[in-house]
């Protein structure tokens, strides 16, 4: 399931995947495949993710 959330935050902070990518400590290619559905993050990515938005967990990975 694409995570439209995360890219919705991620562009409202005026962040590219490389961006956010940098800030968390993973490849681009990491963050496309989180926004995409391809790729299951970690906790600990989903919490450095979060933070680095300004977000919760329930924001921007708890399916409705």
């Amino acid at each position: 399931m694409k995570n439209l959330r995360l890219k919705s935050a991620r562009a409202a902070k005026d962040l590219s995947q490389d961006d956010l990518a940098k800030i968390v400590g993973v490849s681009r290619q990491t963050i496309s495949a989180i926004e995409k559905g391809d790729y299951n993050p970690t906790v600990n990515l989903c919490i450095a993710i979060c933070k680095a938005l300004d977000k919760t967990l329930d924001q921007l990975f708890w399916e409705e």
